[in-house]
Order: C-alpha cells, then structure tokens, then sequence
C-alpha cells in the first residue's frame, strides 16, 4: 500500500470545523479596521531576500536562522515572507504611495519561518498586520492600541495584558547600546550561548532573555528609559497620558525591545497567560526609519502585527458564541421530481436561506442521519410537486406538513430570514 503523503511539518491544515472561530475573528477585525479607517493591501507571499536582509536585520535570528529562501530557475534569491511590514513598505514605494501622504493599511494572510513547532508557533502561520504612514505624533500610536483593545473586546476576550517601551531615536539607542555592551562584557560568565552571540550583534535582544538564571544580571543593567533623548521621552509621555485620557491600563515594561532592528520609539505587545510560553498576541511599534533604509523618502510609520493561530484559540477558550455556518435547513427529496426540489433549495438561497440540499440519494432514514450531523435547525423533506413536511431537530416543534405557499412565512418566522410566503417557490411554482 503506498504510503500516504503528509503535510510538512510546522504547517497545518485549517478544517471546516474551525474554521467558523477564523471568520468570526477576521470579520470582527475586517469591521473594526474600517471603522478606523483603515483600507486592505494584498501584499505577495515571495520576495526578493534582500527585502528582509535589509530591513529586518541581517543578524536577527529571523534571517539568520529562520527564513525560508531559495533560488529560483532565473538564480535570484527569493524568501517566503516572514512577516508583512518590509513588503508593506515595499509596495508603497514602487507605487509611490507613501512621500508626503497619509496613509493606513491592513492585511492578512500567512507568514513562513522555520522554527521548532509548538503549540501557537507555527512554520505557516497567519497574521493581521496593520501600518499606517506619514503621521509622527504619538495620536497614531495610541489609536492604533485603542484599535486593538476595540477588537479584544469585541470578541469577548478579558485578561490581556499590554506592555509598552520606547526604544528612542537610533542615535541615543546606539549611546546606550554601547553602554550596554560594556555592562554584559563585564559579566561574560553568566551570560548564555544566545546572549554571548547577540552581544556583537544585537545586544538589545539580550534583555529579553526568558533564561532564569541571567534575571539578577538583566535587573542590574543600565536601564533604556534613562537614556533617552528628550524628543523620545515627551512622545513616550504624551502617549501615555493619551492612554490614561482613554482609560487604557498598561504596564511599562523596559526590557521590551521587540526582535526586529527596524523599530524607533513605541513598542508595545499584549500578553496572555493562557496559552503557555506563546504569550504574546499582538504585538508592534514605530518603525520610522524603515521606509529610508528601503530606498523610500524618509516617512514616519507605525504597525502591528496579530497573531491569529493565537487569538483564535483565545476565543475558542473563551467560549465565545460563533456561527459555524451551518445549514439552517437541509433539503431532501422524498418522493417529488429532483428538478422540484432543487429549485425548492435555490429559491430558499434566494431569500437569505442558509439551504443544503441532499445529494446522492440514498434511503430516507440515511438521508435523516445526514441532516442531523449538518447541523441544519430543520429539515425540509419534499414530499410531493405542492407539499413539502418541515421537522424541527433542534427543538420541541415537531414536524408538520406545509403548502408550498406557505413554507416561507414558516422559515422566515423561525430563521430571522425574509422570504415572503407567497413567492419563495415562484421557482418551482413557475
């Protein structure tokens, strides 16, 4: 027997069953986003690897380690993305979309690393990014935080967690980088492999160590807030009285650098404790050098990025009430001409009716088993060219025997839908 081909390991598949929690999610946020004024971007999944070299670090663990790149017949080098703001940026200057404009933007879709597969970490996995551009004052830094408080709580969520930081202007960051460093090397013996490593690399990263045994030596480092340049901190200030002003708690968090070396200024996740080691959800910040270092005119920008994998099993958790888009009715012919009942289950689509109809045949007892697993409120079994019985199997209705006629008053009274009883089957009856 030949053995059967699996999915490649750290991508998965989504099933129907589940996929009703993803729709609920994306069309909450769909909404929200609107609301905000925020217009969708399709961006591609293959870019030159460059996009990233340049803007996401060359010696992050991202492009060291985790990318998935290859050469295509041509011999370019070309990468999967592994996340969504370098194309981004990247659209909005080959389209010239970004110079002296104001412009917010979101998309969704999925992103590639290769790293080890764990519960809410995955090698495909799926995002909502959003970014707007052209605007400089921390007003958009804190929308974009009341945006996602907004979409916690509209999908019902409690108990997250948001951090916030200021990493301030490249310069006074590199005065205090070196200050850092100075610090680290003078403890060389407690750091660990990954933090010897970053130490000439990308020593911010070193802070954010979940190693136990660094904790005392981190709380001792020379701290980034007090280091600032005085135009970082009267941003950091007003962000945070935006914040207060909006009734949004947060918690300063120094060590907060995010692992990207395009970000200036805000930083910010929110965190949940409910899904293990994955406690970041969301998670984002200024990058306003970014659009420069692309090749752009320099444009101050901001984004985040949620991780949908994880927000959705926060709502699934959360037993939030979704609808799994089920058939409201399932249709099966028992006795009537197939042609009758088809056009029966097309005029019930017409008038907002969710309608499956039964396919394949079969006896009625297999039919009735069918329509039960669908998940259908009623089955609609056609009996005759004019009668059709209607049976409640979800609740104490029973099963009662209908004109044609009078079919769609029946539905539309239980179903919220509106067909109107004298012409839900003009179809059938024509």
């Amino acid at each position: 027997m030949t053995k059967a081909i699996q999915a490649v390991r750290g991508m998965n598949d989504l099933l129907p069953e589940g996929i009703a929690y993803w729709q609920h999610v994306e069309a909450a946020a769909r909404d929200i986003l609107h609301r905000y004024g925020y217009r969708e971007i399709r961006l591609p999944i293959v870019e030159h690897t460059e996009l990233f070299a340049r803007s996401i670090g060359s010696h992050t663990d991202i492009v060291e380690k985790e990318m998935y790149t290859f050469e295509d017949r041509n011999g370019d080098s070309l990468t999967l993305r592994p996340e969504g703001t370098a194309s981004a940026v990247r659209a909005g200057i080959e389209n010239g979309l970004l110079h002296n404009q104001v412009q917010r933007w979101w998309y969704a879709g999925p992103m590639f690393r290769h790293e080890r597969p764990q519960k809410g970490r995955y090698r495909q996995f799926h995002q909502i990014g959003v970014e707007a551009y052209g605007m400089s004052g921390p007003d958009v830094d804190a929308e974009l935080i009341l945006l996602t408080a907004r979409l916690f709580k509209r999908l019902g969520l409690t108990g997250l967690r948001l951090e916030l930081n200021t990493l301030g202007t490249p310069s006074a960051r590199a005065a205090y980088r070196a200050r850092l460093v100075d610090y680290l090397r003078g403890h060389l013996d407690v750091l660990d492999d990954d933090s010897r490593r970053r130490l000439d690399t990308n020593p911010l990263r070193v802070l954010d160590s979940k190693n136990p045994d660094m904790q005392e030596l981190l709380r001792g480092a020379p701290g980034l807030l007090d280091h600032l340049d005085e135009s970082s901190r009267a941003h950091f200030e007003e962000l945070r009285a935006l914040l207060d002003a909006a009734g949004i708690e947060y918690h300063i968090n120094p060590r907060l650098v995010r692992g990207l070396d395009y970000y200036t200024r805000t930083v910010f996740e929110w965190l949940t404790d409910r899904l293990g080691s994955q406690a970041a959800i969301c998670a984002g910040g200024r990058y306003d050098g970014l659009v420069e270092l692309l090749g752009g005119k320099a444009t101050p920008a901001i984004g985040f990025a949620i991780g949908l994998e994880r927000l959705v099993e926060l709502v699934v958790q959360a037993s939030v009430p979704v609808d799994g888009n089920a058939p409201q009715v399932y249709v099966v012919a028992v006795g009537a001409p197939m042609a009758a009942v088809l056009q029966l289950a097309e005029s019930l689509r017409d008038r907002g009716v969710r309608a499956e109809y039964h396919c394949g045949g079969g006896s009625l007892k297999s039919q009735l088993k069918r329509a039960d697993r669908s998940g259908a409120r009623y089955v609609l079994m056609v009996e005759t060219p004019t009668q059709a019985a209607v049976k409640d199997l979800r609740g104490n209705e029973g099963q009662q025997t209908l004109a044609y006629a009078d079919v769609g008053g029946f539905l539309a009274a239980r179903l919220g839908s509106a067909p109107a009883a004298a012409d839900i089957l003009t179809r059938v009856e024509n």
